[in-house]
């Protein structure tokens, strides 16, 4: 009996092979008392067991080949500097001495505290970075309770041509799963932002999570059909089923590689409207990635990676630093930075704040803009970094989550300030640079045309839009259901911020996940978007639909969509 389980697509592509089930237990720090005479040896154990977990991720960096695409190694690299910071390396040595407890505990108790402040993060994106401390932490437990790991580290034929079905996958996992030549994975965890998620894409592994108790449905040597397209895992399908995914296979293998012959070609409908497609990005290596795919620059550069495992926030040369390292590698192609948008109610790496108390909802809260606003000492110094970084290529300022007008002015007015300082003191800067907003919430929506007048561009954040609009957390399971960006309600505030930008007539982008979802281009097009800005590994997809669409027969399609009463 064939047998269907639903997950989430993260990498598209379809697999057939059998099943290898990845056990994973669950690591549980053992606590117990120690004496003042024994904080020595625990420490020292802390140590060697970081060192050994440096090693480990060492090794498996030196496995990638060179020709491999920089970001790969990249998210290794995040998993070892994260061994070099303090907040994992040192902390937990406090926790020994002044609690008298045994390593392990302590690595725990600190590795809760650091979780808890990603929990408390409004964005999804970096809410999940949770994972890689997951990841370094369980690394390092492991070795301390003399584990092995979840992998060997040396690439092993065994695994050659199989559907990997495993609790979760750390980065360092999922890089070695390429070298052992893996068809697929599937887990029963994760989601699609995480690195592991960013990965599989960048990898082309096809692969989906969220499965929730697969594992006790497939077995070792079970054939199983992974497609990524739709999230699906077929345990065990009949021949005529079977037949049907390798012919379906080898049409997907042929697609994408037909994809690459189209990446120098412009992005431009049938009936000859040009079509602006860029890319979002999170570190300065990702920018090879770009250029791979012909983007026209970057639409969504995040800059909150700066902010990440410290107790201080990055200063001003840092974030110049930062910005003229990511220019050098753009070559001249525009960037637009999105100035920080963290937010939680509590110490927030690099943010020197402390709540007395804890909100319930941090995406209702103290985030984005308003955080900024709160402490413009902790906001200037990016500001005026990316003044001074303006002088050396194109760059645009994005400023996340506005809901009103005083907002707006007040940024208008630092970011003059900050200009007048600049010039006394014979800086040189772009005296021209765009300045822009994202449109993420239904307030700013609805009153688009009001931030048009004002602003150079705005960008539309569907992520948060469609959240804020159904009134749903999209990361619980529970409700996540109701996250639906065809619904009228979405569709209209999008189209309400394109017709606001069409009358002003500035540019009106896509930022969040929707834009890089070709099943929703053609849409889109018809909604009168006309720049789009997604994760790399996307583009050319929704670069092939543009390019055989004529979107001047798209009008009844969007009034359809526009008055889908079965939605509501």
């Amino acid at each position: 009996m064939t047998i269907s389980i639903q997950g989430i697509s993260i990498s598209r592509g379809i697999a057939i092979g059998k099943v290898h089930c990845i056990k994973h237990d669950q690591i549980d720090a053992p606590e117990y008392a120690i004496q003042k005479t024994q904080i020595k040896n625990e420490i020292s154990r802390l140590n060697d067991a970081i060192t050994n977990a440096r090693n480990e991720l060492q090794a498996i960096r030196d496995h990638i080949p060179s020709t491999t695409s920089i970001n790969i190694s990249e998210f290794i690299n995040t998993h070892l500097l994260m061994l070099e910071d303090n907040a994992l390396t040192e902390e937990p040595k406090k926790i020994i001495k002044d609690r008298l407890c045994n390593a392990e505990w302590a690595l725990k108790l600190q590795r809760d505290a650091l979780v808890n402040v990603f929990d408390e993060m409004a964005d999804a994106y970096l809410s999940t970075r949770k994972d890689d401390v997951d990841h370094v932490v369980n690394r390092i437990l492991r070795i301390l309770l003399k584990q092995k790991p979840l992998l060997d580290e040396i690439p092993d034929e065994h695994l050659k041509s199989k559907v990997i079905v495993a609790d979760d996958l750390t980065p360092a996992d999922t890089v070695l799963m390429q070298h052992y030549g893996i068809a697929a994975f599937a887990t029963e965890f994760g989601g699609s932002t995480s690195h592991t998620a960013i990965l599989a894409r960048n990898l082309r592994i096809p692969a989906v999570v969220g499965l929730h108790n697969a594992k006790k449905l497939v077995k070792n040597d079970d054939v199983a059909i992974l497609d990524g397209s739709s999230g699906i895992v077929l345990i065990n399908p009949d021949k005529n089923v079977l037949n049907y995914y390798r012919k379906k296979q080898k049409e997907v293998k042929k697609y994408y590689s037909s994809l690459k012959k189209i990446k120098d070609a412009p992005a431009k409908s049938i009936d000859g409207i040009p079509i602006t497609l860029m890319a979002n990005i999170e570190l300065p290596d990702d920018f090879e990635t770009v250029r791979d795919v012909g983007a026209a620059g970057v639409g969504l550069y995040r800059t909150e990676f700066l902010y990440m495992n410290r107790n201080t926030p990055p200063d001003e040369e840092e974030h110049f630093e930062t910005y003229l390292e990511v220019i050098k590698a753009l070559q001249g192609l525009p960037l637009t930075i999105r100035t920080v948008d963290l937010g939680a109610d509590k110490e927030v790496d690099g943010v020197g704040r402390q709540s007395s108390h804890i909100r319930s909802n941090p995406a209702l809260g103290l985030r984005a803009v308003r955080l900024c606003l709160k402490e413009p000492e902790f906001f200037r110094p990016q500001l005026r970094a990316i003044l001074r970084a303006s002088k050396h290529g194109p760059i645009r300022i994005m400023i996340p989550m506005l809901t009103n007008t005083q907002e707006m002015q007040q940024i208008l007015f630092i970011i003059n300030e900050l200009k007048a300082e600049l010039e006394n003191k014979s800086i040189e800067f772009d005296s021209k640079i765009k300045i822009g907003g994202m449109i993420e919430v239904p307030a700013s929506a609805i009153c688009a045309d009001i931030f048009a007048n004002k602003l150079d561009f705005l960008s539309i954040g569907t992520n948060d839009l469609i959240q804020y609009t159904m009134a749903i957390d999209r990361m619980n399971d529970e409700v996540n259901y109701l996250y639906d960006p065809l619904h009228p309600a979405v569709l209209r505030l999008i189209q309400t911020t394109i017709i606001a930008g069409q009358k002003e007539n500035i540019p009106i982008s896509m930022c969040g996940e929707m834009a890089g979802e070709k099943e929703h281009t053609r849409l889109l097009l018809g909604l009168g978007l006309r720049e789009f800005s997604m994760h790399p590994a996307t583009l050319l997809e929704v670069k092939e639909i543009i390019n055989k669409t004529n979107i001047g027969e798209l009008s009844e399609l969007t009034k359809k969509a526009l008055m889908q009463k079965d939605k509501i």
